[in-house]
């Protein structure tokens, strides 16, 4: 912070502080919801519980998981093997029996072949776009219309609303929680470009929705991540790359702001800084006292801290998710959307780690297919065991599929082959929330290529996820002109749930 800026924070917090109702303690405790990757914005509708401390009976929550793979799973390694094509389309990958007769998966998925009475497949879901940003915004939205003033290279206020911000925008808060989260981090490429279609565009900032930091390097020699380094990333247990953190921000005021006036000073200028940014953006500085009561709660707020800790649940536990990145994030959801959250987005693999252009073979096998293995089959297991499956819908896509044939990429680094992006048919995976197990709609040619029956679009997967919510198909959200926009882009996929 340059000096010549201190008059005005000065300013701005003898201001705040002079407002009869606003203390300095409050003013900093608001402050540091920020560091949550909470804004005001997420404040305004939380309130806590008038039955906090009294026990009360639990009630029904309708929640959705929507695991991101940036990147693009191929469907032909994983859940539409194509055994009886040529070489150069089937890939090395065998096929094995699941639990269901008739149904094959990727011979590195033997957990959820195990379980695939509780899962159902997507094998049809298509749309037009093999661009990395235009198909991200694609499925993160649920819309294949390319917006007006669509930018690949950022998110702008044209882009249509991510799931998360639809629901963070029309779905009540419970338990003095956000109703969406998104996490372990943003999707941020390597170079720096954030990725459109996560935010809330055309909805406006104000229902952006919560991204939880909680995945990073202490050694700033490695890119930030919740993604395998192929090369250096080890998914065997506890065995994570040197300086690899996966921790949430905790919900407490800044370390050192009341313990060390002196060497405190600049984190204490910077989180009231960030206080004064929200209170200029906001419409009268009343509206601060009608926050404060909900900032301070969620604070304090028990609950919000064990669903954020996952390092503090069972040993075993963790184990069975794995003590990587890819579990740790799956674990954390559950936690939240038993805690209270309607919709968590988690992003396993960031900077499109699912890119698998060259080596595709090696990295699926090697660093990608087991660690998703082990967390989604931990993810489904456990919620079932609690009892929350049949309450809780967990998707599964990319933001499309692989192309059919194998080959080596000219200007590889590598000589082993790899796939290319394709639009044109994925697979989405879709367990718990009424799904019916041991199904598969719609299929791929016999090339994997392009639907051969039932296809599906980007907005018949919306539509499933926001019915698996309980919303219906008449709800609206309304613009800052009061204008009133759909939800619903399209019908559920049929046959899917019960």
């Amino acid at each position: 912070m340059h000096s010549n800026q201190l008059p005005r924070d000065q300013q701005a917090l003898q201001s705040g502080l002079a407002h009869r109702h606003v203390t300095r303690r409050t003013a900093i405790q608001a402050g540091s919801i920020g560091l949550l990757g909470l804004g005001m914005n997420h404040v305004a509708g939380l309130r806590a519980c008038a039955e906090e401390t009294a026990p009360s009976p639990a009630r029904k929550h309708k929640a959705v998981i929507f695991i991101f793979l940036s990147g693009g799973l191929s469907q032909h390694d994983s859940f539409d093997p194509k055994p009886d094509a040529p070489d150069d389309i089937r890939g090395e990958f065998a096929p094995i029996s699941t639990r269901t007769p008739g149904i094959q998966i990727s011979e590195h998925l033997p957990m959820l072949a195990a379980q695939s009475d509780k899962w159902a497949l997507v094998r049809s879901l298509t749309h037009p776009y093999n661009e990395h940003s235009i198909g991200h915004h694609v499925m993160l939205t649920g819309r294949t219309e390319q917006p007006i003033g669509f930018d690949g290279n950022k998110p702008t206020a044209h882009d249509f609303p991510s799931f998360a911000s639809v629901v963070n925008g029309i779905v009540p808060p419970c338990n003095n929680l956000p109703p969406a989260a998104v996490l372990p981090e943003k999707l941020v490429h390597v170079t720096g470009r954030t990725i459109p279609g996560q935010f809330s565009g055309q909805m406006g900032w104000k229902r952006d929705p919560w991204f939880i930091e909680a995945s990073h390097f202490k050694d700033s020699s490695y890119v930030h991540g919740a993604f395998p380094q192929y090369g250096f990333q080890r998914w065997d247990g506890p065995h994570n790359p040197p300086g690899y953190v996966f921790e949430a921000p905790r919900l407490e005021l800044p370390q050192g702001v009341l313990h060390d006036r002196f060497n405190s000073r600049l984190q204490l200028l910077q989180t009231l800084d960030y206080q004064r940014r929200q209170l200029d953006a906001a419409t009268r500085l009343r509206e601060f006292d009608q926050l404060r009561a909900s900032a301070v709660s969620l604070l304090n707020n028990g609950r919000v801290h064990q669903a954020l800790d996952v390092h503090n649940a069972p040993d075993a536990l963790q184990e069975r998710y794995g003590k990587n990145s890819f579990g740790w994030s799956l674990l954390m959801a559950r936690q939240l959307v038993e805690a209270g959250v309607s919709l968590v987005q988690v992003n396993l693999g960031n900077n499109e780690s699912w890119d698998t252009h060259e080596k595709i073979f090696p990295n699926l096998k090697n660093y990608l297919l087991p660690p998703t293995d082990r967390a989604v089959s931990a993810l489904v297991q456990d919620l079932d065991e609690r009892g929350l499956l049949d309450d809780v819908m967990i998707v599964m896509a990319g933001e499309f599929g692989r192309t059919p044939k194998v080959f080596t990429f000219p200007g590889a680094k590598s000589k082993q082959p790899g796939r290319d992006h394709w639009g044109a048919c994925q697979s989405v995976f879709f367990a718990g929330g009424g799904v019916k197990g041991g199904t598969v709609v719609g299929s791929s040619d016999r090339l994997g290529a392009y639907p051969n029956s039932s296809p599906q679009q980007p907005e018949n997967m919306a539509a499933t996820i926001y019915e698996a919510l309980g919303l219906p198909q008449t709800i609206s959200w309304k613009d800052s002109l009061d204008r009133p926009h759909h939800v619903f882009y399209g019908e559920p996929i049929a046959g899917l749930t019960s």
